[in-house]
């Protein structure tokens, strides 16, 4: 970018907790975790971000991006979704993709993924109490964030609709959540197709700020339309503030911080200082206030803005 926000070192230390949460209500649902935080404990109340990954993956991604931000005072909750996860492909053979290329995800399963979330961020006012070595933690600004199908989990929490067994439109959506990061947005054009509705009815309800965040060589390696296909979200969003973020050559996995079969890229470096610095203005815009960091998002060329 012409010029970045922040790419300055990590502010604090950074540590991480793991361990599972237990949803009775749900039959015993087991919702794995990862919290990265930084390591003292006598700062000020922290901002909360969750991060919900893509298909196939676990609450192990996107370290790069999470403890970076958990360096600049943030905690950063990943869980894993059981049932979309790694464990679809671990020990079997074959690649990961080709595997996910032939899964169909019951729409069951999509929807405990979603509702992970609201019950993830019930449970952490529980967590912080049992855990006094972490800094106290702000329960009214948490941000919401995910990639691919972690983007459509923040789209989702963020109020777009979506179907039920069915195929009535329903909402999700979490008002608990400030803003959210949606990196590499999902268009859903099935759901329009099985529901019979418009896309101003999917996605205009969508309720808090959001920052659109893709590449022009952002197709999945499981399956997909061109980077154009992601844009459809960014633009019938019902939110007056929205920001698009397109990197050049930017493609699919680098926010997750893995390749798979991709082809080394020669801008990753590049293009994960660039989804750090953006990240980081958002947050710090939406998440402490910062003003600097709103005027900064309002001036960079390369990010549009409605709003």
């Amino acid at each position: 970018m012409t010029a970045s926000y922040s790419s300055s070192p990590n502010l604090h230390k950074v540590l991480l907790k793991k361990g599972e949460f237990i949803d009775v209500a749900r039959g015993g649902r087991v919702v794995p975790y990862k919290i990265y935080y930084p390591a003292e404990h006598n700062l000020d109340k922290v901002p909360v971000i969750i991060w919900s990954h893509g298909f196939g993956g676990n609450r192990d991604g996107a370290a790069f991006l999470s403890r970076f931000l958990a360096g600049q005072g943030y905690a950063v909750v990943q869980p894993t979704h059981i049932g979309t996860d790694s464990s679809l492909w671990e020990g079997k053979p074959g690649h990961p993709w080709d595997i996910l290329k032939d899964y169909k995800v019951p729409r069951a399963v999509t929807l405990d993924r979603f509702r992970d979330i609201p019950f993830v961020l019930d449970q952490l006012p529980g967590w912080a109490a049992e855990n006094p070595d972490v800094p106290a933690l702000d329960f009214a600004r948490i941000g919401m964030s995910g990639h691919s199908f972690g983007a459509l989990t923040t789209q989702v929490m963020a109020g777009q609709m979506i179907p039920d067994l069915q195929d009535r439109l329903i909402s999700l959506h979490e008002p608990r959540f400030k803003a959210g990061i949606a990196y590499s947005p999902v268009a859903v054009g099935s759901v329009i197709e099985d529901t019979g509705a418009s896309a101003q009815e999917v996605y205009g309800s969508i309720a808090m700020p959001l920052l659109h965040m893709t590449g022009t060589e952002d197709f999945s390696p499981i399956g997909g339309e061109p980077y154009e296909h992601r844009l459809v979200v960014y633009e019938s969003s019902g939110h007056p503030e929205k920001y698009l973020l397109v990197k050049e050559g930017g493609d699919h996995m680098v926010y997750n911080g893995t390749r798979g079969k991709l082809e080394a890229n020669p801008l990753r470096a590049q293009h994960e200082e660039t989804i750090k610095a953006v990240s980081l203005a958002f947050w710090n815009a939406y998440l402490k206030d910062d003003e600097r960091a709103r005027e900064w998002l309002s001036a960079a060329p390369e990010i549009h803005k409605d709003g």
